[in-house]
């Protein structure tokens, strides 16, 4: 088994680099993508402890991009290794827009007399700061019970304190991913929440259109039917099927890395061999 979605506390995960292939190997797997948001610290961390252990580690990312007026997360692989110095040179500009977002976050929060400022949220959260962060925050202050509660009061799309991100356009995530040698993956394409089946069809080969090269089939958020039905529609517009756990460590809980829920993802090594042909 393979897991090609998962996140270290270099972005919004819990586990160390070398905790996250320890906790790889122990579940059995025969590879590893460390995809952490915005940038590949964690990557490059564990890439020696992995190598040492005999953990295969893909190294990959997850960025949040912006498709006709909505946010989609894209995925990058880089099978051949390293994506080099202009396409990390490119995730540092993302990651001050990032920050520039947290920096406002905090203000609105301050505004409605909630007080968080950015400097705990960056003790916590580091250069990767983001609102999983506010949420432990929030939680250790005591303005709300759960992280859970803290994103549906304040803190997602939706919540009293929501600033949104300035997201790069799909297809520039695509573009700059593919110039530096990697594999754009639409990621959990259930979250596009697309209610009536012809429209997400219509939306995804949209967005393949514009260059990705797979779909994220298996995940923690898919039942076996949209298992299937992702698999079938990645088929007929010829792109890769990827999948995997999306592990947060304890953020969140109830996904194994692996595994997702309850057993739900279980990614062949087949897919990985895809992705590096």
């Amino acid at each position: 088994m393979v897991d090609l979605h998962s996140h270290t506390d270099a972005s919004d995960g819990t586990d160390s680099p070398e905790q996250i292939v320890d906790n790889a190997l122990a579940a059995g797997l025969h590879a590893l993508a460390i995809t952490d948001h915005d940038t590949l610290a964690g990557h490059d961390a564990a890439l020696p402890y992995a190598k040492e252990l005999g953990l295969d580690l893909l190294c990959g990312i997850e960025l949040s991009t912006k498709f006709k007026n909505k946010t989609v997360h894209l995925l990058g692989y880089f099978p051949s290794g390293d994506p080099g110095p202009a396409f990390r040179e490119w995730l540092t500009s993302l990651q001050a827009k990032r920050r520039d977002r947290n920096i406002r976050l905090a203000a609105r929060l301050q505004s409605m007399n909630v007080d968080v400022t950015i400097e705990e949220v960056e003790a916590v959260g580091r250069s990767m700061a983001g609102r999983p962060h506010f949420a432990r925050i929030l939680v250790q202050k005591g303005y709300v019970a759960t992280s859970q509660e803290a994103f549906d009061r304040y803190i997602a799309e939706n919540g009293a304190a929501f600033f949104e991100r300035d997201e790069v356009p799909l297809e520039e995530g695509i573009a700059r991913m593919r110039a530096a040698s990697g594999k754009p993956v639409l990621a959990h394409p259930v979250r596009l929440g697309k209610r009536v089946e012809m429209e997400e069809r219509a939306w995804i080969t949209e967005a393949a259109a514009l260059g990705l090269a797979g779909m994220e089939v298996q995940h923690s958020d898919h039942n076996a039917a949209a298992a299937a039905k992702y698999g079938a529609l990645a088929a007929t517009l010829g792109l890769l099927p990827t999948g995997g756990s999306d592990y947060h460590g304890t953020f969140k809980p109830n996904i194994r890395l692996g595994s997702g829920i309850n057993g739900n993802v279980r990614v062949p090594l087949a897919w990985l061999e895809g992705l590096r042909r």
